[in-house]
């Protein structure tokens, strides 16, 4: 089938998480023989900070992971009937201008005969419920929402049956284990700063416990203030600015330990959804930690794919734990590993995406999506 995602961007990770998962699932896609064509906006705000801050071999890492990818800007007269004509599954992310998602919901009642799904991957629905509520989704079949706390919020907005909960999930063909372990040290943290809505969290779970587990720190992400900078090097921490999402990885298996800090609408607004790192961390086999957070969807096996805790001084007890004692490391990557190839692939996720699109289409459609993707 043909495939149309309308994206934030595509090319950019750069403080653009969904790109990770998005990447992940267009591949398998292809990889099964979809027809895949993806549209961003000309002037992406992730792009122009990542060209901004890096040029053009700030795109190098991306380009050579996922050499089949590819994007279509979206210049001023942008035809979105013709984008999504001979389409059967137009998916449009929640991070596009509400001029776009109208448009192609306008194209989906003139007579389109695609499958038209929105898809939200953030907590704008409970922290700015008017951005969300801007959206005209008249013309949408349905909604895909990445927990089961953000589909609750669709149901009450009317959305019934049509919502339905789509995790984001490891791209594995990436994120796995170094073929051949290495020396590896010290602890690592991808992420970045978050607008303040994790500043004391941070702080609290991450810079105050490694520096008392006796855990040299390694520090990746953007958006960064002055202050913030100034607190990292006050713990003793090094900074190492941006990394492109497909050199992940390589830098996990460097280390010895990762942690997981939510942000605070994560944990308070929207339990059960975690950062996308989580899936990535221990696809790639490095144990993790989790700050204080409900797995309310349950999607992992707390206390045996990761270590919980639920203080500082159990953080820092954790993360000593697991930096002396290679039986327990052994037992979380083995444990980890085994989930995420269970549940968690961007492979699986397709399985439940074409599932959901045969929904829509009614059960009397033969053969199903699902089962010629097979």
């Amino acid at each position: 089938m043909r495939v149309v995602y309308f994206t934030h961007s595509l090319a950019s990770c750069w403080n653009h998480g969904n790109a990770h998962f998005l990447r992940g699932v267009l591949r398998d896609l292809i990889a099964r023989g979809h027809d895949v064509r993806v549209f961003e906006p000309e002037g992406a705000w992730s792009l122009q900070n990542l060209l901004a801050d890096h040029g053009e071999p700030g795109l190098d890492a991306y380009r050579s992971a996922y050499p089949e990818l590819s994007s279509r800007g979206m210049p001023e007269g942008f035809d979105v009937a013709a984008a999504c004509d001979g389409a059967d599954l137009v998916i449009v992310h929640e991070w596009n201008d509400p001029a776009l998602v109208a448009a192609v919901g306008a194209a989906r009642r003139r007579g389109g005969t695609f499958t038209l799904l929105f898809h939200d991957t953030h907590h704008r629905a409970v922290s700015d419920p008017k951005a969300i509520n801007a959206f005209d989704l008249s013309g949408y079949d349905g909604v895909l929402a990445f927990g089961e706390a953000l589909a609750a919020v669709y149901r009450r907005w009317g959305w019934g049956d049509r919502v339905f909960v789509w995790h984001e999930a490891a791209d594995t063909r990436l994120f796995h284990p170094p073929a051949e372990e290495g020396p590896r040290a010290g602890a690592v943290w991808i992420g970045n700063w978050g607008d303040g809505e994790r500043t004391d969290e941070l702080e609290r779970f991450l810079f105050a416990p490694s520096r008392a587990a006796g855990l040299p720190l390694d520090i990746y992400g953007v958006r960064y203030p002055r202050e913030a900078l100034a607190t990292l090097k006050r713990y003793g921490i090094a900074y190492k600015g941006w990394l492109p999402n497909a050199r992940a990885p390589e830098v996990f298996a460097r280390h010895r330990a990762t942690v997981h800090v939510p942000r605070r609408f994560y944990v308070e607004s929207l339990p059960g959804i975690p950062t996308i790192r989580v899936f990535e961390a221990l696809a790639c086999g490095i144990p993790l930690v989790s700050a204080p957070w409900s797995d309310a969807d349950g999607l992992f096996r707390p206390g045996r794919d990761f270590l919980y805790a639920r203080s500082g001084d159990e953080m820092t007890a954790c993360l000593r734990a697991i930096d002396q004692d290679a039986d327990l490391r052994a037992e979380l990557i083995r444990n980890g590993l085994e989930t995420i190839r269970a549940r968690h692939t961007c492979a699986h996720r397709v399985d439940e995406l074409l599932a959901i699109v045969d929904t829509l289409r009614g059960a009397d459609k033969t053969p199903t999506l699902l089962e010629s993707a097979r």
